[in-house]
């Protein structure tokens, strides 16, 4: 038997990202934020949706840009700080000693300490209720290279990114290997 949530933004996994902007003077701006993920493949994209109340909304309704830089596990402070507090009133690269850096593909800053960043150009965006929903083109990954296998690609446990688990307001860490991606399914 399976228990009733109702409608609820309750689904796993829900990722920890840091979407890095500029406000209107070009101060560096970066917020956590849990709902998005890819949506499109070719061209690469990926969402992300925001309240128009925060600071970041402006920003990227202005610049038409943001980055995604993805903490790690012992970056779990930051990225929890960057999400309780506002950028109008509060320079979180100062606050938590990080480094804003400026991309090379899009008007926005990205966490220079996080291994992990991608560069969105915002191809479009729409209203959803509360949240508006914003579809960046992937312009550039940046990963850096100690996070990288010795064949050279992405290794998510050097990695280690959080995932946020909405409904109790936990960060979790990612779990351990269990198979290979389209070859696992064959032995059905």
């Amino acid at each position: 038997m399976k228990k009733s949530f109702g409608a609820k933004t309750l689904i796993f996994p829900t990722p920890v990202w840091c979407v890095g902007s500029y406000d209107a003077k070009g101060a560096p701006n970066v917020m956590t934020i849990a709902w998005g993920g890819i949506c499109c493949s070719k061209p690469p994209c990926v969402t992300i949706s925001l309240r128009k109340a925060t600071y970041t909304y402006g920003n990227i309704m202005e610049r038409q840009a943001y980055t995604l830089s993805v903490p790690s596990e012992h970056q779990v402070q930051e990225a929890d700080y960057f999400g309780m507090v506002s950028g109008r009133n509060t320079d979180k690269f100062k606050e938590t000693g990080l480094t804003p850096m400026k991309s090379e593909r899009v008007d926005a800053p990205y966490v220079g300490e996080f291994s992990m960043i991608l560069e969105c150009k915002v191809i479009h965006h729409y209203e959803i209720g509360l949240h508006t929903h914003f579809v960046g083109e992937i312009l550039d990954v940046k990963i850096e290279d100690s996070m990288l296998t010795d064949e050279g690609t992405p290794d998510i446990e050097k990695i280690r990114p959080i995932v946020f688990s909405p409904e109790v307001r936990k960060y979790h860490a990612i779990g351990k290997y269990i198979g290979k991606a389209f070859e696992v399914g064959k032995k059905t």
